[in-house]
């Protein structure tokens, strides 16, 4: 007798599926000890940019380095304006732009996540099942007729786990990693740009009503002192004190002023319709009563560090593109090596649905490919040379926008320092013109001019208070562009450095 021997492999003893999988984690880690690289210059930080330390005052430079995700607080609260701390909380919750900033963020987060799926494997499970038949035909030699007959139906049941992986060995996937990351905290940072942008126009357009406000008060005032004006010149014209033509000027300058009033109330409307639209309201839902000007300007603190300016979200931004165009020399540049692919399968298939899954119905298979490309007519040269161009653009523009941030706060810085004196100046010349005025009315009382010289001074004292309260919605609007100038304001700062103003 003569004895069987079993000459089944050990492998074959292990379900198919299992086999692929640890063939290829088999793969994984011998690759691994080859994917320690990544080919393209690694990022070193920001470029170098001029940034002084202080304000023209003092020599010094620093390396501008951002530092966008310090807490910049509530820095409206400085202006003590209760209206205005109840609306700031509006704009992140409600601005339409903002809600636009910060889709694009969710979005860049999940590409982030995107890109870090090249890292794994994929894997894919099949399962198939079919059923065919085929038909034989057969020529007869002596009457060349043919006949068909039908072989027997067949079915297929197969069943396949698929595995397969490209080893970053060169850093490709490492490198995009890197620009998608860099992508997302740019689009951070433009969402805390959009936000600072939409409060900055909030707190401007919300000085800008209060003085439309302040404003309408003053009008008001002097509508009702032009009617008393009005009232007196009639009496003593009918007494024959004064003659016709001082009546009419006194009626005249009377509407004029109403008018004027009247045209207020349409830049306070406009005004109140875009803070709704920042506060994303329809305009007919939102209203804010009348109220004159009682928020606190701030003084500057003295010494101010430009360290500040770092903390802008456009410089942050504009330096996150800087680290995504460098990530994206390594791109291009491992593109030019060769890309191992490996790939596993395994699983069963049988024509009988009960064998299915028995041991003799296993198939498996490994795989590996190597692709080294060759000839691309310079698109991959060019693809490298084009990503280091993008990446002097992109350093070009961090610089642009430090400098161009660096002068937003000296115009800024100047604008306040030039309207305080100015302030001081408007200040002296109401008051002088409010005394003109009172002189111009106690002598035309007496009957020592006539209402021209009153109507005249007037007209002067009006002018003065109304440039005095624009002049103050210019300082309000400058304190503001300063603050965004700086990324927020200054809560940052030593208490020696405030009170030092």
């Amino acid at each position: 007798m003569v004895s069987s021997q079993n000459t089944e492999s050990p492998l074959s003893s292990r379900p198919a599926s299992r086999l692929c999988l640890m063939a290829l984690a088999m793969a994984t880690v011998l690759v691994g000890g080859l994917s320690g690289c990544a080919v393209g210059p690694d990022y070193k930080g920001a470029p170098d940019a001029s940034m002084p330390v202080a304000y023209k005052e003092l020599a010094g430079w620093k390396q501008a380095q951002p530092a966008d995700l310090k807490p910049r607080g509530d820095w409206w609260s400085v202006y003590e304006d209760a209206t205005l701390n109840q609306l700031m909380p509006q704009v992140q919750v409600n601005n339409q732009t903002v809600k636009q900033f910060e889709a694009a963020y969710r979005s860049a987060v999940a590409a982030g996540d995107a890109a870090r799926a090249s890292f794994w494997p994929t894997l894919s499970l099949g399962l198939s099942a079919n059923r065919s038949a085929s038909n034989t035909s057969n020529l007869s030699g002596v009457d060349n007729t043919t006949t068909t007959s039908r072989s027997s139906v067949k079915n297929n049941y197969s069943q396949s786990l698929d595995a397969s992986w490209e080893p970053d060995i060169w850093g490709k996937v490492r490198r995009s990693v890197e620009a998608q990351d860099a992508a997302t905290q740019a689009s951070e940072a433009d969402l805390a740009g959009a936000l600072l942008s939409a409060q900055a126009t909030l707190a401007q357009d919300y000085f800008s009503l209060r003085v439309l406000d302040s404003q309408k008060t003053l009008y008001q005032q002097t509508v009702d002192a032009y009617q008393k004006s009005l009232t007196l010149t009639q009496n003593q014209y009918q007494a024959g004190i004064v003659t016709r033509s001082d009546v009419a000027q006194a009626q005249t300058q009377l509407l004029n002023a109403q008018a004027q009033l009247t045209d207020l109330e349409v830049s306070r409307a406009q005004m109140e319709h875009a803070i709704a639209t920042l506060l994303g309201k329809a305009p007919a839902d939102f209203s804010l009563p009348v109220a004159p000007l009682t928020a606190k300007l701030p003084g500057v603190p003295v010494g101010l560090p430009s360290a500040l300016l770092e903390r802008r979200p456009d410089v942050a931004s504009a330096e996150r593109a800087v680290a995504k165009a460098n990530a994206n020399i390594g791109v291009a540049t491992a593109a030019m090596f060769p890309a191992l692919s490996l790939s596993a399968s395994g699983g069963y298939q049988n024509n009988s649905f009960a064998q299915w899954f028995n041991a003799p119905s296993q198939i498996w298979s490994l795989g590996a490919s190597l692709a080294q490309p060759l000839f691309e007519g310079g698109l991959l040269k060019a693809g490298q040379t084009e990503a280091k161009a993008n990446y002097d653009q992109v350093v070009a523009t961090y610089r642009q926008t430090v400098l161009g941030g660096l002068q937003e706060v000296e115009d800024n810085l100047v604008a306040l320092r030039v309207l305080d004196d100015e302030a001081v100046t408007r200040d002296q010349a109401v008051a002088a013109a409010r005394d003109a005025q009172q002189l111009a009315q106690n002598q035309y009382k007496a009957g020592t001019t006539t209402y021209l010289t009153v109507a005249s001074a007037q007209a002067t004292a009006l002018s003065s208070e109304v440039t005095a309260l624009q002049l103050q919605g210019r300082q309000f609007s400058a304190h503001v562009l300063l603050v965004k100038a700086l990324g927020g304001g200054w809560n940052g700062l030593s208490g020696e450095a405030v009170a030092a103003h």
